[in-house]
């Protein structure tokens, strides 16, 4: 006989939209997701990952035992081991004893510069906190960041200089709240549905105006009141002539500058060169469409700019995102409803995962790590001995795999991410990851990265454990446990605070009692009393609808937009810009300019989606490319084609369509059989450490179909 069904409310674990779900299950299986029409959040809607990508939690490859390699690895040895068989089946003790044996081990030999760890995106607020503070606390490292690193890092950074805080400025269904709206370096249908719908709504019942600018041709495009086609690379040039155009004809917003703002006469000489005509130049755009755009987005009542990775994937990408900030300081298009920088989150708690702390530069709630009163604070609130937190500043998730050698990094932990798959230039990844003396994998599945792994230490999914996540609002909301745990996997923070007691006891330091939690709810409060933004955050207050931080006291309501009265630095501060070009500009040799972003049916590398039947609807990779590219190079649409960069060579099938403008192509970096990120750079933009994803120069050839199927069956697992 069939128990009863329950419907349980949760939140959805792929992009960082935060839509609320609410799963079906019956006999302990998930049959049906739905969504609640009066959720505040996507009224009902959900994207196709959303209501049918759960069925990853009970594919046949997930692991749910821990794991130990037969044979021991050895530094410059390490190899890919996919096949179940190259591992043997431990209990939770000898894993968690074994791992911690080697991590003190390496530690007490080579100290804290040998420690390193990337937290995840896709955990809990409290599975991040809990795994930075192990390795803060405990190996005294500040070598903690994960995936923000590697999209939305020069975002951060320009808030944090320009306004001195770093998230999304308003909520985004404040679009419908907009008389002129900005989206750029966005493909917000594919990446973020259901904030597509809010802006297609402000556009179509609503009256909004919107300005694309963007080098792909995406589906918005067909709301747009304008289009600026730009070349990758020139957004600086491009956002500082509708600057220059502002100035010129005083649109811009005296009351505003002279009341709020600083630095205003260097930022305004500094412009006086990015004449539309130069910016047409460099990019490509119109001159007179950039004209037409400042002179539209400057007299609005309420103007915001929408951005995602497009923007600070760049090795000037802070330069990128000071150009859009100088906009809205420059016309007061911040500070109220409907108006704002919003940066949109790409996974489900990369913004809660900064809150807690995962980054290198900073404890929880952005507080600098080389900071005495915040080294103290934290000391305090972790019952550390006074001087015992490092004060320097740690590695980027890319400075950590360049610093795998004798004498730097030696042991890395790894909890959901998949750097195999996301840094760029990965034949040096993969050299790196081999060069590693111990490592370990935290997940759902072996993929790409924990299969060079010593351990593997199996994860509870989203549906099977507590916690909270934050979404791109700022909206923190409730994770529930529907089903139990599959096997003898175990939620994330279960796992941090078993192994932290066991390094604890090996080091004989008196700590161990500090990481008794009984519940998520004990996590988030304990980082509330030392994040003000989550002081007034707790799990009974969120039982129904999420809290937007700040939240700073018990009674607060939430804060929908930020910056009403006042900057968290006090005045924004505007910045001065030059033009610099890309790492690589095309040549003879590599004509065309490579992007690489995602699909709507995919996300992230692929752990969770191509274990899922979202595998079956985009099954393989596919490169955009314009039909006048294709013409000249004797490409047919859905014929093979080899992509090659300066770093690495894919073969992967072609799409010929004008999405993409002439002289760019597009691929997904979704798919191990044709890893995007062998192709692109490893280079680094200066100030935010971030990698140059959307500006790799490739050429491009003519491919057989016997050289794609040695693609396929050279990597057979596809959909794993």
């Amino acid at each position: 006989m069939l128990n009863a069904e329950k419907v349980v409310p949760t939140t959805c674990p792929y992009c960082g939209v935060g839509c609320n779900l609410e799963l079906h299950v019956r006999d302990e299986f998930i049959y049906k997701v739905t969504s609640p029409f009066d959720s505040v959040v996507n009224h009902g809607n959900l994207c196709v990952k959303g209501r049918f990508g759960y069925d990853f939690i009970y594919n046949k490859e997930r692991v749910t035992v821990p794991l130990i390699r037969k044979q021991p690895q050895t530094p410059g040895q390490r190899t890919q081991a996919f096949d179940r068989s190259a591992w043997r089946e431990v209990s939770w003790d000898e894993a968690l004893d074994y791992t911690a044996d080697r991590l003190v081990e390496i530690y007490q030999r080579d100290g804290s510069k040998a420690m390193a760890v990337y937290c995840c995106a896709k955990a809990t607020n409290e599975d991040n906190y809990l795994l930075q503070k192990f390795f803060r606390a405990v190996f005294r490292t500040n070598n903690v960041d994960h995936c923000t690193r590697l999209c939305h890092a020069a975002s951060v950074v320009a808030l944090q200089m320009a306004i001195g805080s770093a998230a999304m400025s308003n909520t985004a269904a404040e679009v419908s709240d907009c008389d002129v709206f900005i989206l750029t370096g966005s493909n917000p249908t594919e990446n973020h549905p259901i904030i597509a719908l809010q802006m297609k709504a402000a556009v179509q019942k609503h009256g909004a105006k919107l300005i694309v600018v963007d080098p792909r041709r995406i589906e918005m495009v067909n709301y747009a009141t304008l289009y600026l086609p730009i070349r990758p690379g020139s957004d600086v040039p491009v956002f500082s002539a509708m600057a220059h155009v502002i100035f010129k004809e005083n649109l811009y917003n005296r009351q505003f500058i002279e009341e709020r703002t600083e630095n205003f006469e260097a930022f305004a000489t500094s412009m006086e060169k990015f004449t539309p005509e130069f910016a047409e130049q460099i990019s490509g755009v119109d001159r007179g469409l950039i004209i037409e755009a400042a002179r539209m987005y400057a007299t609005a009542h309420n103007g915001a700019i929408f951005w995602a990775l497009g923007i600070p994937e760049s090795t000037h990408g802070t330069a990128n995102a000071l150009s859009l900030i100088n906009l809205a300081l420059l016309t007061g298009h911040v500070g109220r409803k409907g108006t704002g920088l919003n940066p949109l989150r790409g996974q489900n708690n990369v913004q809660g995962a900064s809150d807690s702390g995962a980054m290198p530069w900073h404890y929880p709630g952005y507080q600098a790590v080389d900071n005495e009163e915040n080294a103290r604070r934290w000391e305090e609130a972790w019952h550390i001995e006074p001087g015992g937190l490092n004060r320097q500043r740690g590695l980027t998730t890319t400075e950590i795999l360049a610093a795998v050698h004798p004498g730097g990094v030696r042991a890395l932990y790894i909890m959901g991410e998949n750097p195999m798959m996301s840094e760029p230039n990965l034949n040096h990844t993969r050299k790196k990851m081999q060069e590693l003396e111990f490592l370990v994998a935290q997940d759902l599945f072996i993929n790409e990265s924990g299969a060079f792994a010593d351990v593997f230490l199996p994860a509870a999914s989203w549906a099977e454990k507590e916690g909270t996540f934050t979404n791109t609002d700022r909206r923190v909301q409730r994770v529930r446990q529907v089903i139990p745990p599959r096997g003898q996997s175990r939620p994330d923070w279960e796992i941090i605070c078993d192994l932290a007691k066991r390094v604890e006891r090996r080091l004989n330091r008196p700590n161990s009692a500090y990481w008794d939690y009984h519940h998520p709810a004990e996590i988030l409060e304990e980082m509330g009393r030392y994040v003000p933004d989550y002081a007034g955050i707790r799990y009974d207050r969120i039982e129904k609808v999420g809290l937007q931080t700040p939240v700073p006291t018990p009674d607060h309501p939430g804060t929908p937009y930020l910056y009403g009265e006042r900057f968290p630095r006090g005045r924004a501060k505007f910045h001065p810009l030059e033009y610099i070009p890309n790492a690589e500009m095309p040549d003879e040799e590599y004509p065309l300019i490579l992007s690489t972003g995602r699909v709507l049916e995919h996300w992230h590398g692929g752990t969770l989606t191509r274990h899922s039947w979202m595998d079956d609807l985009f099954p393989e990779a596919l490169m955009d490319i314009h039909p006048a590219d294709a013409a000249r190079l004797g490409i047919h649409d859905g014929s093979p084609v080899r992509v090659t960069s300066r770093r690495g060579s894919i073969v992967l099938r072609a799409k010929v369509t004008t999405k993409t403008n002439i002289g760019v192509v597009f691929i997904p970096f979704h798919f191990r059989e044709a890893a995007a990120n062998l192709l692109t750079t490893d280079a680094l933009d200066p100030q935010a450490k971030i990698p140059e994803y959307k500006a790799a120069v490739v050429r491009v050839t003519p491919a057989s179909e016997e050289e794609l199927t040695a693609v396929f069956e050279s990597q057979p697992r596809g959909r794993y």
